[in-house]
């Protein structure tokens, strides 16, 4: 991949308004990311710490090859979730040690990594980063928090309100703290400028908010609709009530506290009650969510005027790109706290218990529609709202007494949770809400199906789950529910080698489906069913993978297609039909669908494909490539037996055909590519050679694992590895786990056997 492509990688957002002063903070920020490896931004809230960072992190962006990516942890409320939701950021998929994965995927990368808003999940912050920059000596971290984060190694910059004009200011030069009032007044007032009349005012109120950036955007805005005489005015009342706060709290945030308190006073009635009832959306929200969840205006305007009316005030903020055709709106988290905190004082209970009620209808039409011409756009939608289904679901799960409606949506979010990597934290939030509604219900029964099906694709215990959900099926005379035991069932039966039991199994379900008339696991179930038969060389397999693309095209599902053209593809492949059965995998490469596990079963049936063509080199690096993608998953279905039997014979034709050392290093150079080289690649978008950029290791190692082989082969165990490198046990225990399955090895004796064959490490 060229250099260009590389350094555009990352995640950050584009600045919506000016960057003022903090040439200094810049300057000194720079210099020691230069030097050190983890940078705290600290300072209060409002000061500015978030827009720092991410100037900084776009002024650096070039020294980063695998890019700069930003993880906003304002949302996460559950310190357990930061290692996913650094995960998800780099479209990892859950594993049950999220860490260990994470330090795998960025052990040979060179990246820098911004973490936002650290300060309610800071030791979870501190264990993660710590252990990441253990593993990875090309990462680099710039974190803002209210407080240090206590990792070896951190350089800390305070940063400090804009500085402001003092008493006797002439109107000299430009202070930052007036240029940015001056910016911010022009933005929504047009014309407006500073003036030998107005600057001392504008000067004054600067130094009332003590130069604190939030502070002064919000008072700026008041331009739009006071003279500057009338904004100071005002903020001199709302400051001098001041004097009865208590003593503890800091001055610089009584000051932000009363500048928002004063905001919050010019609102309208309507405009504060929504303030403070939109602050349970975390992740933001669009208009239908602020007309189901918030109140109705006490004045009887409408939740748009409502809006528009905060948007104008610079209290909620509308995100450019927002999915599909819905704005989006959010507010400055310090906002959104004040915000809760005046909803406290009213009715939260019955706000929480609306937005309870949304997000379960919202998790219903989405199993009701999720099959179909939206099926996308549905998936991107739950995407935008993770945060806030987040927050529903500890709320739910915390003793509000609705655990029941926290089974209810995350039961109907089965395969968001899979498809979209979050199988860890689905199956969380399952666990939880079985464990607290134990009454049988349709509910309790639709969240063991999605457990267990969740369980199974990941190799996790699953016999418990299927037992109970038969017996309720039975209990409740439901033919849905028999359906979904007979296709989990079926399903771990196919991926522990029965072909033929598991195939009886999912014609049992499938026949359950099509009477229930569910169109969704019809198609899943046809899946699994093509794939039954493709392994045991059953003709009508094709058949049922015809049915399945025919039903994505009839229900214009374009995700699910993805899945019924590896179906075809790979009944196509058996049939000696290589090159059609090739360009039906491109077509299904080319949606570049989010689902992690889709693309590994369409990268490593690519592989089959080339090397049935006699383009063994090809073979032997998509099938690195297909691993790569399989650990980023975090699926276990690639390692099951009859998938893992194909890959073998298609490995063992590549290396017969380019020698163990070429093969070797086609297969590590594409177990390097990062998710987005893989898609190029696949589809020739890239040359077919690079630097790799993990060492080509034999038999497909990093540089890491190789270290830790060796290791293994002396005899030590894991936690004494861990000790030797400064790494995790878990994180030791992940990688020999790695090296056993890249390696086809089942001991760690056999290590030792193998090394003794292989040449010694590149210098």
């Amino acid at each position: 991949m060229g250099a260009r492509s590389r350094r555009s990688a990352g995640n950050l957002p584009a600045e919506l308004t000016s960057f003022v002063g903090r040439r200094h903070e810049l300057g000194e920020a720079k210099r020691l990311l230069s030097t050190a490896r983890l940078v705290t931004l600290t300072g209060a809230g409002g000061v500015g710490k978030t827009r720092l960072a991410l100037r900084v992190a776009a002024d650096v962006r070039r020294a980063f090859p695998d890019g700069v990516w930003l993880v906003e942890l304002a949302d996460v409320g559950d310190a357990h979730l930061v290692p996913n939701t650094v995960a998800a950021t780099f479209g990892l998929r859950g594993t049950s040690d999220q860490a260990a994965g994470l330090a795998e995927y960025l052990e040979d990368k060179q990246l820098l990594l911004v973490l936002d808003n650290c300060e309610h999940v800071a030791d979870e912050c501190a264990t993660l980063v710590a252990k990441l920059l253990a593993v990875s000596g090309g990462l680099r971290v710039v974190a803002t928090s209210r407080h240090t984060l206590h990792v070896e190694g951190e350089h800390l910059l305070h940063v400090e309100p804009l500085p402001v004009p003092g008493d006797e200011d002439t109107g000299g030069g430009p202070v930052e703290a007036v240029t940015l009032f001056a910016d911010r007044a022009a933005a929504v007032c047009p014309g407006f400028e500073l003036t030998p009349d107005n600057r001392a005012t504008v000067s004054r109120i600067c130094r009332r908010l003590e130069g604190i950036p939030l502070a002064i955007e919000l008072a700026a805005v008041r331009v739009r609709v006071l003279a500057v005489d009338q904004v100071l005015e005002r903020l001199d009342d709302r400051l001098g009530l001041l004097t009865s706060r208590p003593a503890t709290v800091q001055p610089r945030r009584r000051t932000l506290e009363a500048a928002i308190d004063w905001s919050f006073e010019l609102c309208t009635p309507a405009e504060q009650q929504l303030w403070a009832q939109a602050s349970v959306f975390p992740g933001g929200f669009d208009l239908d969510a602020a007309e189901r969840v918030c109140a109705p205006a006490q004045d009887g305007g409408s939740a748009l005027d409502v809006v528009t009316g905060l948007v104008d005030k610079s209290v909620l903020s509308r995100q450019n790109g927002t999915f599909g055709r819905h704005a989006w709106y959010r507010m400055l988290e310090t906002v959104r706290e004040y915000g809760g905190a005046r909803l406290a004082e009213g009715d939260e209970a019955g706000v929480r218990a609306r937005l309870a009620g949304y997000y379960a209808d919202l998790a219903r039409r989405y199993r009701t529609e999720g099959f179909g011409p939206r099926q996308s756009e549905w998936l991107g939608r739950l995407r935008r709202e993770h945060a806030n289904l987040r927050a529903v679901l500890e709320h739910c799960l915390s003793g509000s007494g609705r655990a029941n409606q926290a089974l209810d949506i995350a039961a109907s979010l089965w395969n968001f949770w899979f498809g979209g990597g979050l199988v860890p934290e689905g199956c969380g939030y399952l666990r939880r809400g079985l464990e607290q509604c134990g009454e049988h219900t349709l509910v309790r029964a639709r969240a063991l199906y999605a457990m267990a099906f969740l369980a199974i694709q990941t190799g996790a215990p699953h016999a418990e789950l299927l037992a109970e959900l038969g017996e309720l099926a039975e209990e409740f005379d439901d033919e849905r529910l028999r359906a979904g035991h007979a296709e989990c069932a079926g399903m771990a039966t196919f991926f522990t080698g029965d072909l033929t039991g598991g195939e009886e199994l999912l014609e049992r379900a499938l026949a359950g489906y099509r009477t229930a008339g569910d169109a969704l696991l019809v198609f899943d179930t046809l899946i699994l069913l093509a794939a039954a038969r493709f392994f045991l060389g059953d003709p009508r397999g094709a058949a049922a993978a015809e049915e399945a693309l025919t039903l994505t095209d009839r229900h214009g599902a374009r995700w699910s297609r993805g899945y019924a053209l590896w179906a075809v593809a790979i009944h196509r492949w058996r049939a000696g039909e290589a090159r059609q059965a090739a360009d039906l995998l491109h077509e299904a490469v080319a949606l570049r669908l989010p689902d992690r596990t889709l693309l590994a079963f369409l990268i490593e049936a690519l592989a089959w494909c080339h090397s049935a063509e006699g383009e063994h080199g090809r073979a032997a690096r998509l099938l690195g490539g297909a691993g790569a993608v399989w650990r980023l998953s975090g699926a276990r279905v690639g390692e099951m037996s009859p998938y893992q039997g194909v890959d073998e014979q298609c490995a063992a034709s590549a290396r017969k055909a380019l020698g163990d050392d070429a093969f070797d290093t086609a297969f590590a150079e594409a177990a390097g590519f990062s998710l987005d080289e893989v898609i190029r690649y696949a589809l020739r978008e890239r040359p077919a050679t690079r630097v790799a950029a993990k060492a080509a290791e034999p038999g497909g190692l990093t540089r890491r694992q190789r270290e830790i082989a060796e290791l293994v082969a002396r005899g030590m165990s894991n936690k004494e590895i861990a000790a030797a490198l400064v790494l995790s046990g878990r994180t030791v225990e992940g990688h020999v786990e790695n090296i056993l399955v890249k390696l086809g090895l089942t001991s760690r004796t056999q290590v030792a056997s193998w090394l003794v064959g292989q040449p010694g490490p590149p210098a």
